[in-house]
């Protein structure tokens, strides 16, 4: 045990010279563990991480790119932005694991093949970018993440031969995701809220923890499979979903047929305003963030900015705000004809459709007939 906490303390306060790190024996072990999804937000998708294994120097130790720290001066602001700094930390296998069986969260591991000057130079590697700069990285939700970052440092290690994603590549981002938000509900309507076109591509790369795994497994090296041994290390608990009426879409629902049959005009412009808020922050979100998702935000068409000015018109101009308003709303229910979440943003659009008829002094009832 004494032995194992030197080496670790070894990786961590060394200087960052390559003949400090242990030199690896021929049995050693590279592995790769996928982990289960969390309650947490930040593990809703699961996670990556790297582990050494060499039992004759009695090193077990995990590379872990998903660190960040909480205390981070303007953290919210900085991960809006798109500029937190997320970083890579080692720790022991043994602590690893503990804080899956404390959380109950299943484990996985993939055990590949590398010779031994591949697991040699992958040690080293990781042991200089943990004593420099190149420890920390700008954190991007698609492009950048601890998934990716072990599928570069694995990449690099093949060489040409590239980790290849092999689960569908026609499904858009915002439809591979759209699952993991299954019993979360607010997570789900505020994500694809602040999310723009950008999700709406075809997810053609590899960036959650189980299409890495998925890969992995078909992943060839000379035309021999790159993964030796697959097991699971921690079964985990799958937390059944509980129905919750204030965390689904029953309470938009709920939250518009009150208002709507209250009818008070000064709660529909409130309303609007609001909305019309929310619209200015997806435009200007786009400008502040470095995230590419937010980008191009579409449900600016929905919460449009033009509800702002409603409360503040007179008749003759609200009734041409109003119009052009219903104009672009149209455009959006358009748009959102084939997106997956459309459903969750259907209530949205009709209490929005109404607002507007009834508020520029049209019958909804009447066009609805009229349609007929």
């Amino acid at each position: 045990m004494l032995k194992k906490v030197f080496f670790l303390l070894l990786l961590v306060f060394s200087l960052p010279a390559f003949s400090q790190n242990p030199r690896l024996t021929e049995n050693t072990q590279v592995s790769i563990f996928t982990c289960g999804r969390g309650e947490q937000l930040y593990s809703t998708f699961g996670h990556t991480a790297l582990r050494i294994k060499d039992e004759a120097n009695q090193l077990d130790i995990v590379f872990n790119y998903g660190a960040f720290d909480f205390r981070t001066e303007n953290f919210y602001m900085k991960f809006v932005k798109g500029d937190l700094q997320y970083f890579m930390n080692v720790t022991s296998f043994e602590d690893f694991i503990l804080e899956y069986q404390i959380d109950e969260r299943e484990v996985i591991e993939q055990t590949i093949e590398l010779p031994l000057t591949q697991k040699q130079a992958l040690l080293d590697a990781l042991g200089a970018s943990l004593n420099s700069s190149e420890k920390y990285y700008t954190y991007k939700f698609i492009d950048r993440n601890c998934t990716t970052m072990v599928a570069d440092k694995v990449s690099v290690l093949l060489g040409q031969t590239q980790i290849q994603k092999v689960d569908d590549k026609t499904l858009s981002y915002r439809a591979v995701l759209y699952p993991y938000f299954e019993n979360y509900f607010w997570y789900k309507l505020g994500i694809n809220i602040i999310f723009g076109a950008k999700t709406d591509a075809d997810a053609e790369k590899l960036f959650l923890p189980v299409e890495l795994m998925n890969s992995l497994d078909k992943a060839t090296v000379a035309g021999k499979p790159l993964v030796t041994n697959k097991k699971t290390i921690l079964k985990g608990t799958e937390t059944k979903p509980v129905f919750s009426f204030f965390n689904s879409i029953y309470i938009i629902i709920t939250f518009f047929v009150v208002l709507i049959v209250i009818n008070k005009r000064w709660l529909f412009l409130t309303y609007l305003f609001v909305a019309g808020l929310l619209g200015v922050f997806l435009c200007l979100v786009g400008l502040y963030s470095q995230h590419q998702e937010v980008l191009w935000n579409y449900n600016a068409l929905l919460f449009s900015p033009l509800f702002l000015a409603l409360p503040f018109l007179k008749e003759a101009k609200l009734k041409k705000i109003g119009n052009l308003s219903l104009a672009i709303l149209m455009v959006y229910m358009i748009f959102m004809f084939n997106k997956p979440h459309l459903p969750i943003m259907l209530p949205f659009i009709l209490a929005t459709f109404y607002m507007l008829l009834k508020i520029i002094g049209r019958n909804p009832l009447k066009l609805l007939t009229a349609v007929k």
